[in-house]
């Protein structure tokens, strides 16, 4: 899997990059076909709470998936997202199996 992560407005710290990048392993795991994974984090209104925005775009054959949440912190969002994708990905299973 190809991963492509995009800090906008920010400059991402290596322990949030190794934080994304462990969670789609484990996700890859569990769906071999992703074939590419891009996230885009972006700072929103730096002053303001809930102010980080993720969005995560998964490419599978025939196919893609993406989430977009805003949170309070770049972890919390992105564990959202994997919430969504997860169920995203199991109708996509669901979908090209049958």
């Amino acid at each position: 899997m190809e991963l492509r992560i995009q800090a906008i407005h920010f400059n991402a710290t290596d322990k949030l990059n190794e934080f994304i990048e462990k969670k789609l392993a484990k996700i890859a795991k569990k769906n071999e076909q992703i074939q590419r994974a891009e996230v885009t984090l972006k700072v929103i209104k730096p002053e303001t709470a809930n102010n980080k925005e993720i969005i995560v775009h998964l490419t599978l054959p025939g196919g893609e998936v993406r989430a977009e949440k805003i949170a309070d912190t770049f972890e919390e969002g992105f564990d959202l997202c994997l919430d969504g994708l997860k169920r995203q990905l199991e109708k996509y299973k669901d979908k090209h199996t049958k």
